[in-house]
């Protein structure tokens, strides 16, 4: 069993999130950097929008981050190592917790510099099978003055996470709002949901 998931399953279980440094090895972070087309430049990242299918809309003064969805098949074999640790995270979170998961799915992002995502929750109006949100951040020698924090609102507080390479955050996607804070350069991450449903 991978040394990280009670600690994710308990940090859940007690305060509806989690946050894991060194999910991923310092190597591992390279090679999924490496993959071809991880890089804002790339045809394949389009702009993110806020909304589902036909009621999908760009709303830059809300979020301005650019995504590229992941396909498990055909990722490429370093983000397949990454995928395969989630979907063995789900396992085990089903097991400890009993959530009832069926699937993930996730997306490459980038955000530019000065770019954010306003305060939200992930959860679509006419959608709620999101049931935890897992952002695992790419971003080598992090320092906290670039800024780009997650900021997580909780019952009595806030608190902040910084984008540090390896480091993965889990919390509720039907309990926590939060928001992404601008940085000085740009903020590298993927982010996914695990889901009660199968992806079609």
């Amino acid at each position: 069993m991978n040394p990280h998931f009670e600690s994710i399953a308990d940090g859940l279980a007690d305060n509806g999130y989690a946050v894991i440094d060194q999910f991923l090895s310092p190597k591992e972070v390279s090679d999924i950097l490496s993959c071809d087309g991880f890089t804002i430049n790339s045809t394949s990242f389009k702009r993110a929008g806020i909304g589902k299918s036909n009621s999908l809309q760009i709303k830059e003064e809300i979020r301005g981050d650019y995504i590229q969805w992941l396909d498990k098949a055909t990722a490429p074999q370093a983000i397949q190592i990454y995928l395969q640790r989630i979907d063995l995270l789900v396992r085990y979170l089903n097991e400890a917790l009993y959530l009832g998961l069926k699937d993930f799915e996730s997306h490459c992002t980038v955000y530019p510099a000065g770019t954010y995502y306003k305060r939200h929750l992930d959860q679509f109006k006419t959608n709620n099978h999101r049931k935890i949100s897992v952002i695992c951040y790419l971003n080598i020698n992090w320092k906290e003055e670039l800024g780009g924090q997650l900021r997580m609102y909780l019952s009595e507080k806030s608190i902040d996470v910084f984008p540090i390479a390896g480091r993965l955050v889990c919390f509720r996607s039907d309990q926590i709002e939060h928001e992404v804070l601008p940085a000085t350069c740009e903020r590298l991450s993927i982010t996914g949901w695990m889901l009660d449903q199968i992806v079609e």
